[in-house]
């Protein structure tokens, strides 16, 4: 039998740990965002930069709002984990009246409603320096969430199965941050040589941001083979999170 109260509470714990650290994991993503904002505004009063109908801000914001949401993503499951680890907090979850599925399933969750935080704060703040609107808001959730549920079972996976902050944070930069940025998130791959663009077709991810950035565009764009493929992709990562939980805390430690 499932045991609701306990998920709740592991979601409840996870939310206000989420807002009384506000000022890394709200604010410093933001900040960041803003940044790289400015940055580009600048380089683009000086030289005219565009990709089709859209100014080159206007092109990379959607991708700089799921970047920033996947990076946070995958942070916050995994830093949770191994900080209790690191102050043997996690004990308690794991002798407490829930399976271990049911405490993946508490950090999935948790994680969507951060990101959707993360995503509408970004998308607020960013929408007053530059011209951003979402024109098709059932696929802007969708999307978000495949986003966030890959890189949280990503997280969940780093954070049960390492003990130490350099191996969440090696994971992070030899993973993490590679996807983001191979993702299509800064450049337009019609710009890409041919033998790089190989690369981007196998990346899920890519198709992610692609399809995510056409929501704030009139001309929404979805092709369902490329879903199938993210779909399968997500079904993967989460099976895969699951098994490493259902065998149990003692085959990792």
């Amino acid at each position: 039998m499932i045991n609701y109260s306990a998920i709740y509470a592991i979601i409840a714990f996870r939310i206000k740990e989420f807002f009384s650290d506000y000022q890394y994991s709200l604010l410093a993503p933001i900040t960041t965002n803003i940044l790289f904002i400015l940055v580009f505004l600048t380089i683009e009063s000086h030289y005219s930069l565009s990709i089709g109908s859209k100014s080159f801000v206007q092109f990379i914001a959607p991708g700089l709002i799921i970047m920033i949401v996947a990076q946070e993503s995958y942070d916050n499951p995994s830093v949770t984990l191994v900080n209790m680890k690191q102050i043997g907090s996690l004990d308690d979850w794991l002798l407490a009246p829930i399976s271990r599925i049911e405490i993946l399933i508490s950090l999935l969750i948790s994680s969507v409603i951060i990101g959707f935080i993360i995503a509408i704060c970004n998308l607020i703040i960013l929408s007053f320096l530059i011209d951003i609107k979402i024109i098709n808001y059932v696929f802007f959730c969708y999307y978000l969430i495949i986003v966030i549920i890959f890189f949280a079972c990503l997280g969940c996976f780093v954070g049960i199965l390492f003990n130490t902050w350099d191996t969440q944070s090696t994971f992070s930069n030899f993973f993490v941050t590679p996807l983001n940025f191979l993702s299509g998130t800064f450049f337009s791959i019609t710009y890409l040589p041919e033998n790089f663009k190989f690369i981007l077709y196998y990346n899920p991810y890519y198709y992610v941001v692609k399809f995510f950035r056409s929501c704030f565009d009139n001309e929404f764009i979805f092709k369902s083979e490329q879903n199938i493929y993210i779909l399968l992709f997500i079904i993967v990562s989460f099976i895969i999170t699951a098994y490493v939980y259902f065998k149990g805390y003692s085959i990792i430690k």
